[in-house]
């Protein structure tokens, strides 16, 4: 009885955990990439398909080395009262690197990036919910007023028309989060929804969409429902974005991996192989002395792990502000650096010890 009731305990934590996770900002993900990604295309909106549908706008995602166009489409909402916050690419540790879209009750921050059809820059003008409904803007949504009832119509001014599709960096959007979206980014949040996932992998496995094929103006820009790249609901590009020089030839897309910030980021230690003196005894013994350093090395992850996650609920707890978030990850990002360095030395001082010498079993010279 006590186990069973240690063992709820122990997924009543985990799934708080979790749920302040999911209730944390906007999350880096992925690589960074040296290349920038290309402009946006013009392409116009499909229809609405029916009540509850919301927009998500195009973007370039990248993968096996090449930037590739993932279609604007319509999406369920997956809750009543959640909007869509999009993605978005931003220039961080000397590279692009995307942050993923998410579900909420807010807008959040999406790099001051103008996707076009009510994501101008900053919030969403393409409609509203209202007593568990949503109310499309038909100044700036495409929508068949015979088949949905519940629109307005409210014109909205563009005082900046770009196509940029990153944020930062040479070039870049040159904008930041409002106190507004900052507030948005630490309300629960939904990652995308199944029929998102299963659209940006039709899209990836599209070699049509890829831009080094297309040269910025995909011939799929957006479609009427998630995943269908084909049939009448489907809307090509009207121009393209200019794609970079480099961007064009995937084997100049040069991707490194996010330095590791978490223990938990870090690869698996390496396993040594195992020693070959000659001597069965001299080699078990090392043996010992390996799995021991193995064992403390990963107790020290995991007591590291457990800090970090201690600080990551308090700043959950304070409400903390994306600025101390930022100086928290900082901060552990070079505790896990150090606790990296220091491993990979103890590794080499013991198989340094363990290495016999050369000339350990040359044979005396023979006496004259």
């Amino acid at each position: 009885m006590r186990i069973n009731l240690s063992i709820r305990c122990l997924m009543l934590i985990l799934g708080m955990l979790l749920m302040s996770v999911a209730s944390s900002a906007q999350v880096r993900v992925g690589v960074a990439i040296t290349i920038a990604p290309p402009e946006l295309p013009v392409y116009e909106q499909p229809i609405c398909p029916g009540d509850g549908y919301l927009w998500t706008p195009g973007y370039w995602a990248y993968g096996d080395d090449d930037y590739y166009w993932v279609p604007g489409t319509w999406v369920l909402a997956p809750e009543v009262g959640f909007l869509w916050t999009p993605g978005y690419w931003g220039w961080a540790d000397g590279g692009y690197v995307f942050y993923d879209g998410y579900w909420g009750p807010q807008v959040g921050f999406y790099g001051g990036i103008n996707y076009g059809f009510g994501y101008f820059g900053h919030g969403f003008e393409g409609g509203r919910w209202d007593n568990g409904h949503f109310f499309y803007n038909r100044a700036v949504l495409n929508v068949n007023v015979n088949v949905i009832h519940n629109v307005y119509n409210t014109r909205v001014n563009e005082t900046t028309v770009t196509r940029v599709s990153f944020n930062g960096g040479n070039g870049g959007i040159n904008a930041r989060a409002t106190a507004q979206e900052e507030a948005a980014a630490h309300e629960r949040h939904i990652p995308p929804v199944a029929a998102q996932t299963e659209h940006i992998q039709a899209a990836r496995s599209n070699s049509e969409l890829r831009a080094s094929a297309n040269h910025g103006k995909p011939p799929i820009a957006a479609t009427g429902r998630p995943g269908e790249l084909k049939g009448g609901g489907v809307v090509a590009a009207r121009e393209g974005g200019a794609v970079h020089e480099s961007a064009a030839r995937p084997e100049n897309n040069a991707a490194r991996p996010n330095p590791a910030v978490h223990p938990n980021d870090l690869p698996a230690g390496e396993r040594p192989a195992p020693p070959n003196t000659g001597n069965a005894k001299t080699d078990q013994k090392y043996q010992q002395q390996q799995q021991k350093l193995q064992a403390k090395q990963d107790q020290e992850r995991q007591r590291l792990q457990q800090k970090q996650d201690q600080d990551h609920q308090k700043l959950t707890q304070q409400k903390a502000n994306d600025a101390k978030r930022q100086q928290v990850e900082q901060q552990h990002q070079q505790q896990t650096q150090q606790l990296a360095q220091k491993h990979t030395q103890q590794q080499q001082q013991l198989q340094q010890r363990q290495t016999p010498p050369q000339h350990q079993a040359q044979a005396r010279p023979p006496k004259p």
